[in-house]
């Protein structure tokens, strides 16, 4: 009987040590560091994006990839083009155009970065800077007041810092002028 009570201890023994080395591996995995994913939630390619108001266009988006991300917030690593259009829906009054963009959902910002394009073709105006904020809440497009800004209209070339507008770039500042030259000319490229 003694021999039996000892095979006894010893298999429960066993599986005391078993139910320890078990518990040990499950300890050891959840004690390293949580991986997160904070990449793109989806990705799109060549989007087309339409915003309307009462059944006419106000502001179409183009893009060759579009990220969206958790926070809700649209990367456009590929760059992007944003087209403004008139009361009538029909007619383009202003493009932008970067070769990078976000638009933060949280504030209705869109950032755009890399040779930053204004065009309001029926003015025949234009600007060009490194990075542009358009708000689409308050319709307004800037930059930082030190960001360089070039506008080219068909009356002259102004260059300086610190660029303001609205949306359709009929109304526009800059708010450090560094200078003003005759208009290029049309035939050699310059606009």
């Amino acid at each position: 009987m003694a021999g039996s009570g000892m095979g006894k201890a010893r298999s429960g023994m066993g599986v005391v040590a078993a139910v320890l080395l078990l518990a040990s591996c499950d300890k050891k995995s959840g004690t390293g560091p949580k991986l997160v994913y904070t990449g793109p939630l989806m990705e799109t390619t060549n989007v087309l994006t339409l915003f309307s108001d009462s059944a006419r266009l106000k502001l179409k988006l183009t893009a060759p990839l579009e990220q969206q991300f958790e926070n809700g917030d649209v990367l456009y690593p590929k760059g992007m083009v944003v087209t403004f259009y008139d009361r009538d829906g029909k007619t383009v009054v202003n493009t932008l155009t970067a070769k990078y963009g976000k638009v933060e959902k949280a504030t209705s910002l869109y950032i755009m970065r890399g040779d930053v394009r204004v065009v309001n073709e029926p003015k025949q105006q234009k600007m060009f800077t490194e990075e542009l904020f358009f708000d689409k809440t308050k319709q307004k497009i800037y930059t930082k007041p030190e960001m360089q800004v070039r506008v080219i209209t068909p009356f002259e070339m102004l260059t300086g810092t610190g660029f303001t507008a609205n949306q359709d770039f009929s109304y526009y500042r800059l708010a450090h002028p560094t200078g003003s030259f005759a208009p290029p000319d049309k035939g050699n490229g310059g606009f």
